[in-house]
């Protein structure tokens, strides 16, 4: 496996954390998500072989944190079987090269996801003049640049299963990235969401803080293609989770997920979608 990984060259430490930074939580016996400043990260288990997965690799400068929970929870010395990634944008690998190395694991993301993950090509830049709040003004500080990690980064299988989570298929969710995917067990029905909804207004300062949780559609400030982004989240209402795990927000359970799902699906025009902003413009312009 080569070790000339990279990141962006505006790949930097950036100071923005919640209340619920560094705290771990059971979602289920086999699912564990860690709140990484304002993003989170999933460890999913293997019931059969105790092995386990990484789902997204959190804030940029976070690996020793995350090396550190790692151990504390799954033993020293242990590293999981591979990574997954819902997307590719800075808070979801902003550890990723580190731990590659660190760990020497392989990572899995959408084919449309590896031009962003092999150095080839950066995502549109963030619009911090989109409808919002003071962390979507902030997000022009952002880094964007493309992380490398070469031939360590492969392509999931094209018939939607997981590599080293069975009993789990991804469900390609676009419009917040071109290949954003989900991750979907149809036996307890619980969801990975990553960013194509969340249980958080992010583009809020005062609700990143203090985690205040509710349903809302992608982060504003990185979505691109709303009509897609739409269809994803009336894709995954569909699958009637009963437990969701987002990228941003705490999990959400039950009767307060399928309520709130329901209500983003049927407001998402009005509520989901800025009244303002780059990529809005650009889709009414067509």
């Amino acid at each position: 496996m080569s070790k000339d990984f990279s990141y962006g060259d505006d790949y930097t430490y950036l100071p923005a954390t919640s209340v619920n930074s560094g705290a771990w939580i059971e979602v289920l016996p086999d699912i564990y998500c860690l709140t990484i400043q304002i993003v989170n990260i999933c460890f999913v288990k293997n019931h059969k072989s105790n092995h386990f997965v990484l789902i997204d690799a959190g804030m940029p400068k976070s690996a020793d944190k995350i090396i550190e929970m790692t151990e504390e929870h799954f033993g020293k010395n242990s590293r999981p079987e591979a990574i997954i990634l819902t997307h590719g944008h800075f808070d979801h690998v902003g550890a990723l090269v580190d731990l590659v190395k660190h760990w020497d694991v392989p990572v899995y993301a959408h084919k449309l996801e590896l031009p962003f993950l092999t150095g080839k090509k950066s995502y549109p830049k963030p619009d911090p003049g989109v409808e919002g709040g003071l962390v979507a003004k902030a997000s022009a500080m952002f880094p964007n640049e493309p992380v490398n990690l070469g031939s360590s980064v492969v392509e999931l299988p094209a018939d939607g299963s997981v590599p080293e989570m069975p009993d789990w298929r991804w469900v390609h969710t676009p419009g917040h990235s071109p290949g954003h995917i989900s991750l979907y067990r149809d036996t307890d029905r619980v969801l990975v969401a990553g960013d194509a909804f969340i249980t958080v207004k992010q583009d809020s300062l005062y609700k990143v803080m203090v985690q205040d949780r509710e349903v809302h559609g992608p982060p504003r400030y990185f979505t691109t293609d709303w009509e897609a982004a739409k269809k994803s989240v009336q894709t995954l209402a569909t699958l009637n989770p009963a437990i969701a795990v987002t990228g941003h927000g705490e999990p959400m359970y039950e009767e307060e997920l399928t309520e709130g799902l329901e209500e983003l699906v049927n407001t998402f025009d009005q509520t989901a979608i800025p009244d303002f902003g780059r990529y809005v413009d650009r889709e009414q312009d067509q």
